[in-house]
């Protein structure tokens, strides 16, 4: 009698144990990032962010006593990638995609993301990815206007050039930046005398160039990827075209100076402080932390972005106390006061903009470095 008692008291144990693990279970993190392509440096970088804080989120006993289970989903930088991925996250029962890296796929995965009620944070800076009235959607860069302007002001009333070029590929982001950076040239009075475009990886623009060099200008703006741009600043010395050429954020790269080669000296780069540049403590120790754990720096900011919204949303969860998404959006969207972040201060508008931000004008040395040659 005494044993069948016992034996009964050890089968709701271990069904009071198996309850307890089935409850626990993993919070489930998507990435959706170009882990191959074009923009894999970029896309790698993001895999590997969230990665090292999920392991460092899970040594300290997880979130809200689930460990973080990390699914990639490799888009590839195309649409039609996104978009598969976004139906294999949502099916995989993920709570979060951090991702992707381009406002293309992240547009094409937005309503996939919405209709689930899964949280989606990118670095998407597309003016577009905030107007459609997803609660689901983070922005944890900024926006293509807020660029835009710092870029004709800095063009128009800094540097005073009266002949600009301005030129993108046709893809979501690169496309709308130039459209905003040339309406707002021409809003300072400033005179943009060619306005094209490229297709993407074509790798040979001596026609386009050829245009260009045409119109005499004294400065380029190139709203698309490092992967264009280092070659555009390449083949824009070999033509002899003497203009000062300036690349908006998408080319804060190390792959830009790789292709321009000897060309990548005097060019400028226009984005938010590298980071190494980042001064606060939570900044330095997670960027020592990414050097020790895969040799390398962080390929740009772009990753720590995402990280940052990856940080945002699981704080939110931690203190509503649950995993609701819809709550944790609220939340979110009604900060009373900033999040420390390893990319500065972390607040973000209505639409789900982040607020704030600061751009730097930097130019490349002969070594590869950059000088800070203008910050606002």
């Amino acid at each position: 009698m005494k044993k069948t008692f016992r034996n009964i008291v050890l089968t709701l144990c271990t069904i009071s144990l198996m309850a307890g693990l089935a409850w626990a279970g993993t919070l489930k993190v998507g990435v959706q990032a170009p882990i191959t392509g074009s923009y894999a440096n970029e896309g790698q970088g993001i895999e590997n962010g969230v990665r090292l804080l999920a392991s460092q989120i899970n040594a300290k006993g997880g979130v809200l006593g689930q460990q973080i289970e990390v699914i990639a989903c490799d888009d590839q930088g195309t649409a039609m990638a996104a978009a598969i991925c976004a139906k294999d996250l949502v099916n995989k029962g993920v709570k979060m995609v951090i991702g992707s890296y381009t406002s293309t796929c992240a547009e094409a995965a937005q309503k996939t993301y919405f209709k689930a009620g899964v949280l989606q944070t990118s670095d998407g800076t597309a003016d577009s990815l905030t107007e459609k009235g997803y609660w689901t959607f983070l922005r944890n860069s900024f926006p293509n206007s807020a660029e835009a302007e710092f870029v004709a002001n800095y063009l128009v009333n800094v540097k005073k050039y009266k002949r600009i070029v301005v030129i993108s590929d046709f893809s979501t982001y690169a496309d709308g930046l130039a459209n905003a950076t040339e309406a707002a040239i021409k809003k300072l009075g400033g005179n943009v005398v060619s306005r094209d475009k490229i297709k993407a990886d074509s790798q040979n623009f001596t026609p386009v160039l050829t245009n260009i060099k045409s119109k005499k200008p004294d400065a380029i703006f190139s709203a698309g990827y490092y992967s264009d741009g280092g070659l555009l600043r390449a083949q824009q010395v070999a033509l002899g075209i003497k203009a000062d050429f300036y690349g908006g954020d998408a080319n804060d790269n190390p792959d830009f100076a790789k292709l321009a080669g000897s060309a990548a000296t005097g060019a400028f780069i226009i984005n938010v402080p590298e980071p190494a540049a980042l001064p606060t403590p939570i900044a330095k120790s997670f960027i020592a932390d990414y050097q020790q754990k895969y040799g390398e720096m962080p390929p740009s900011i772009w990753g720590l972005m995402n990280i940052d919204g990856m940080r945002a949303i699981i704080h939110a969860m931690e203190q509503n106390g649950n995993f609701d998404t819809k709550k944790a959006a609220d939340y979110l969207h009604n900060l009373s006061t900033p999040l420390e972040g390893i990319t500065g201060s972390i607040a973000f508008a209505k639409d789900g903009n982040r607020i704030g931000g600061a751009y730097v004008v930097k130019k490349i040395q002969k070594d590869g470095s950059y000088y800070n040659e203008y910050v606002q």
